[in-house]
Order: C-alpha cells, then structure tokens, then sequence
C-alpha cells in the first residue's frame, strides 16, 4: 500500500513556473515507477510525464516537452514535477500516481495503482 500527497499547486501568471511535489509513504518507494496525470474542467484525465524507478527513463506528453522536468528523489520518497513557461491551458488539478506492474515508464492510466488526491494549478493569461 502506498499513500500519494501532492503539494505546490497555486496560483501563477502566464509565463511562470511551479514546483509541485508527491510524497509516498512506505519503504518500497523505489520500487514504483511514477506519473504526472492532469485533469481540467470539463476533460478527461490526461497523461502529462512519468519517471523509471531508479530516474534513469522519463516520457512527456507532446504539450509539456521542454517545458516540463520530472525527477525523483528516492531518499526522500518524492516525486517533483517542474513546470516552467505556463500557460492558460495548463490550468488543472495535477495527480500523482505509482505503478509497479508495467513496464519502466508507462502513460497508460491503467498501469497505476496508487493515486493521489491532486493540488489546483490555475494559470491566469
């Protein structure tokens, strides 16, 4: 059992950057790879990054690449997602996830098992 609490949310103007974090409980947290969901108003959850277990393999959804850093720390059971260059159309809850049956790295939501409660990033044109 792992338990996910994303923190760093908030509000920012277009252009700024966000910090956001997931800590996990447990001792295993190595043992999962990890993912960044987004969902706005009105959509479906959505794909934004992932990190291997040990960091070494990252993948991003096509609106985020270059814009958007995920890392982890496994000392410290934290995933961080860095957001720079924000836009309007990033406004959405963020959600951090952690699987173990996939393969390194997946974006499907269903390779997940583990799900946190979400932090509001709103990003104001």
């Amino acid at each position: 059992q792992v338990q996910l609490e994303e923190s760093g949310g908030g509000l920012v103007q277009a252009g700024g950057s966000l910090r956001l974090s997931c800590a996990a409980s447990g001792r295993t947290f190595s043992s999962y790879y990890m993912g960044w969901f987004r969902q706005a108003p009105g959509k479906e959850r959505e794909f934004v990054a992932t990190i291997s277990r040990s960091g070494g393999n990252t993948d991003y959804t096509d609106s985020v690449k270059g814009r958007f850093t995920i890392s982890r720390d496994n000392a410290k059971n934290t995933v961080y997602l860095q957001m720079n260059s924000l836009k309007p159309e990033d406004t959405a809850v963020y959600v951090c996830a952690a699987g173990y049956m996939g393969s390194s790295a997946p974006r499907s939501q269903s390779a997940y098992k583990y799900w946190g409660q979400g932090t509001q990033v709103t990003v104001s044109s």
